[in-house]
């Protein structure tokens, strides 16, 4: 009877445990960019065709609300602000999606910070996708133009237009592996149209057609293809854009992609007896992960520069000295879908410091010295310039997939006190002038002594003036 009130109280002690770490469970799986996702889709009979990928969101944090295109109510902005923090676009079945998400309110959500996925397929790419498409620098085919490949195929389907085509990730020392992670064996099943990209600095391509895919219009011919909108390489599958504020907008060629048909498919190359399953799943939830920032987010943690032979020297001076030795640091994080991990820089790639005055004087490398459980510091050291002025530490690392760093610190560097120049008698090659200056004035006090204790000659006596 006794044990009864403990019992209790390691019960109640068990119960209020679990739900703290239930609730520090869910607090931690929020999203690092905001958790609010709007899912335009016209139709909520089509929710059970991508279920599985609705699912997977809801389940790393998300809060995906479904709303249709023809909504009254449906805004991207409010007072100026993000109504939500991502948006996912169906291919709509109507021709277009309303008023409410024209291009340039879409333009005007991203400039807030807000990302965009956008899937299409061949028959359903609305004019307002065709107008934001045209602003990146994308282009995309006419309606009905579908993407086929007769030697990359899935057998298995059964498509006499070969228009289920096996795209391969690519290649691991890629850059794209960075965030978009697999192998190349991987087999990612696809169906619908590709598109173009342009010159634009920001355009990065994910999934590109194989060598022997085309675009063509289905409606028409087969001979038609004789003459194809796109092909090979030329032609991308899904591809994105990353503003200069880091928001990002991916475009996906084929919606079918992230249907739960897809994803648990099994695919057959032509000639190969083995079927497997499809990486559908994987890729595409890396696309969203990429997307809405669970992936390729580079954080600085911290800065430091002092001076490298001086153990007591302070952290971060606005000043130093002309021929200074410096050792700068930088501590960097990379985001990765629930966790800060140490940023690791790509085989090939290189961190670099910049030491500039209008122009940089050095560029020097940053090398790694230390990792952590979630930062790497990357360090160097160099000698200040001869040169006094203003000058700027500047580390500025622009890659495709992940979030930009510019980080610019500025610093005033003088020229020497007059206290702080080396002595002449400390340089050895000054000696051979010193002694020749002590020579010169030695010899000139010996002259002058010589001159003023020599006594004049004295006049002879009995000597007369004679006229």
């Amino acid at each position: 009877m006794r044990l009864q009130p403990q019992l209790d109280m390691a019960s109640r002690k068990a119960f209020l445990l679990f739900f703290v770490s239930l609730f520090v469970s869910w607090v931690s799986a929020a999203p690092l960019t905001g958790g609010r996702i709007l899912a335009v889709i016209e139709e909520r009979s089509d929710n059970a065709k991508y279920s599985q990928f609705l699912m997977d969101l809801r389940g790393r944090g998300y809060d995906v609300k479904l709303e249709s295109a023809k909504k009254d109510t449906l805004a991207l902005l409010e007072h100026g602000e993000k109504a939500w923090d991502h948006v996912i676009l169906f291919p709509p079945k109507s021709k277009g999606y309303g008023p409410a998400l024209t291009p340039q309110k879409l333009l005007d959500f991203t400039k807030l910070g807000g990302n965009i996925l956008v899937l299409t397929s061949p028959s359903s790419i609305p004019e307002q996708i065709r107008e934001l498409a045209r602003e990146l620098d994308i282009g995309l085919p006419p309606k009905d133009y579908t993407v086929v490949d007769h030697f990359n195929y899935d057998t298995v389907s059964k498509s006499e237009k070969h228009d289920v085509i096996l795209a391969t990730r690519p290649a691991v020392s890629s850059a794209v592996h960075n965030c978009f992670s697999g192998t190349q064996d991987d087999l990612i099943a696809f169906r619908g149209a590709g598109h173009t990209l342009g010159n634009g600095p920001l355009l990065v391509p994910i999934l590109t057609a194989p060598r022997t895919a085309y675009a063509y219009d289905s409606k028409e011919d087969f001979a038609y293809a004789q003459d194809p909108w796109a092909a090979g390489t030329q032609m991308q599958l899904v591809s994105a854009m990353q503003a200069r504020n880091n928001a990002r907008i991916t475009l996906v060629g084929s919606v079918d992609m992230f249907s739960n048909e897809f994803f648990n498919m099994k695919v057959q190359r032509p000639g190969s007896t083995e079927s497997r399953k499809t990486a559908n799943k994987e890729f595409c939830k890396d696309i969203a992960a990429w997307t809405f920032g669970e992936k390729g987010i580079v954080k600085v943690n911290a800065i430091r520069h002092y001076l490298s032979n001086e153990p007591n020297a302070p952290v971060n001076p606005n000043m130093y000295r002309i021929k200074n030795d410096v050792t700068f640091e930088i501590e960097l994080s990379e985001y990765n879908i629930d966790r800060w991990a140490p940023f690791k820089v790509s085989s090939g790639d290189s961190l670099q410091l910049e030491f500039t005055m209008l122009d940089p004087y050095y560029r020097v490398p940053l090398l790694p010295a230390s990792t952590s459980s979630n930062y790497t510091t990357y360090t160097t050291s160099f000698k200040i310039p001869d040169q006094h002025g203003v000058f700027a530490f500047r580390v500025n690392y622009k890659r495709p997939y992940l979030t930009y760093i510019d980080e610019k610190y500025s610093v005033t560097v003088r020229h020497f006190a007059h206290d702080e120049y080396t002595r002449s008698w400390d340089i050895s090659g000054a000696w051979v002038w010193i002694a020749g200056i002590a020579v010169t004035i030695t010899g000139w006090i010996g002259f002058c002594a010589l001159w003023l204790w020599s006594a004049p000659v004295a006049a002879k006596a009995g000597l007369k003036k004679t006229e």
